[in-house]
């Protein structure tokens, strides 16, 4: 038997949105402007595309074919998380967001989740809940001692 593939991380999330100009100013401004993203345009077919991108991973934008509004309880994505460095990354982003009139939930510790858990909410035009969290303690340790961890 061969042994598990290792996934090494999210190569890209595809986001359809409603409107695309709407959604490029938010999207901008929360990804290029506050977490240091960059950009680029392309066009499958005839559908304009969207694509922001880090060292990490891509966040596609796409069109929607047709107008349904998000439904974070109906199947598909609940939230997205993304996370940052500290605490201190969060409240930054959130401060950040809020001065560019992105409305960020007030930053606080999700205690139930973990001892070290910080995370602000906020909504893209589209109703999509996004979530800034800090990289905590028991992730990192996963991450870091992950072969010593084992199965």
């Amino acid at each position: 038997m061969n042994p598990p593939v290792d996934v090494l991380g999210l190569e890209h999330i595809y986001l359809t949105v409603s409107s695309l100009a709407v959604s490029e100013v938010f999207y901008d401004t929360l990804l290029v402007e506050v977490l240091g993203f960059r950009k680029s345009k392309f066009a499958l077919g005839d559908e304009p595309h969207i694509n922001y991108f880090n060292r990490h991973f891509g966040l596609v934008l796409r069109p929607a074919r047709n107008a349904t509004p998000h439904d974070n309880y109906a199947p598909g994505l609940h939230h997205l998380c993304l996370r940052v460095a500290t605490e201190d990354d969060v409240r930054r982003a959130r401060a950040a967001l809020n001065e560019r009139g992105i409305d960020a939930s007030p930053v606080q510790c999700y205690a139930q989740y973990a001892e070290d858990y910080y995370a602000t909410f906020l909504n893209d035009p589209n109703g999509i809940r996004l979530e800034l969290s800090n990289f905590r303690k028991e992730r990192r340790e996963r991450f870091e001692e992950w072969e010593r961890l084992g199965g």
